[in-house]
């Protein structure tokens, strides 16, 4: 099943996806207010696996994250071998962690700017895991059950303010620079571990061409790891890495700028399409 985030006015709604029959279009099924749907997310889950038709064509509605305003977004500094090995440093020994505020996130389409005094913005294609039940304390394995499902992400970021402290914070949380796709549950994608093509693409170039398998930290280590100091809840975000071929690393370096467009594709999850424009150009 794959999950939707709808605009109704100033509240959040999660809608079920539904694929196209006969030549139309995808349809969405309203279901719940957002943090009514992670409150209950068995009960909602389990209303939503009985609808097979109904609802309104996906392109007639405004679509949001389809996490709570309150969710925790967490990212993951280099968890790939390939990316770390570019970069020139170390692997890590424990999961570098930063935090992202869900004011940051859009979704697939959303115009994204360049903020002022960047060169443009850097390409992250990522896996995003979206937790389903309370996590205190637990072990990787409890973790990993824990998971409700998987989006695509694309952490772009301007790295002039990421560079311009030790912190990385104002450098991951520029205006609408967080897209994310519908959450597709864990049942349908399976442990990442085995393997989920992620490509990245900037005006239909390929950019990064990973595998899910070259993570440093499993999805079940990092949850744990998170969770032996606070307690995640239903909702919360966790942004998995980037694979190679960031652009800062290149020589030149390379950004994202006004008029290109950048895709973001993870096999059985989905994709995300969003255009660079101007720091004037509001949504």
């Amino acid at each position: 099943m794959r999950f939707t985030g709808l605009r109704d006015g100033r509240r959040v709604q999660v809608g079920l996806l539904l694929d196209p029959t006969e030549g139309d279009g995808p349809m969405v099924v309203p279901l719940a207010e957002v943090d009514e749907f992670y409150a209950d997310l068995p009960g909602w889950t389990a209303r939503a696996r009985q609808i097979t038709t109904g609802g309104h064509a996906l392109a007639d509605v405004v679509q949001a994250p389809p996490v709570p305003p309150g969710a925790r977004v967490l990212g993951m500094g280099l968890n790939y071998h390939a990316h770390a090995a570019e970069t020139g440093q170390a692997l890590p020994r424990k999961p570098p962690l930063f935090g992202r505020w869900t004011a940051s996130l859009s979704v697939d389409g959303t115009p994204v700017p360049v903020p002022p005094g960047e060169r443009g913005l850097d390409w992250e294609g990522e896996l995003a895991a979206v937790v389903g039940t309370r996590l205190t304390d637990v072990d990787e394995a409890t973790a990993a059950a824990g998971v409700f499902g998987y989006a695509v992400f694309n952490d772009l970021s301007a790295r002039r303010a990421q560079g311009a402290s030790a912190q990385w914070t104002l450098g991951k949380n520029a205006d609408r620079s967080g897209p994310m796709g519908p959450v597709v549950t864990a049942d349908e994608v399976g442990d990442p571990a085995a393997g989920l093509r992620l490509v990245t693409r900037v005006n239909n170039e390929i950019v990064q061409d990973g595998n899910t398998s070259d993570m440093i930290f499993s999805i079940g280590q990092i949850l744990s790891f998170v969770s032996r100091t606070l307690t995640l809840h239903p909702g919360d975000v966790l942004i998995t890495g980037t694979p190679a071929g960031v652009g800062y690393t290149r020589t030149p370096p390379r950004y994202l700028t006004p008029g290109d467009v950048v895709t973001v594709s993870i096999d059985k999850v989905g994709y995300l399409r969003n255009p660079i424009v101007e720091s004037s150009v509001r949504p």
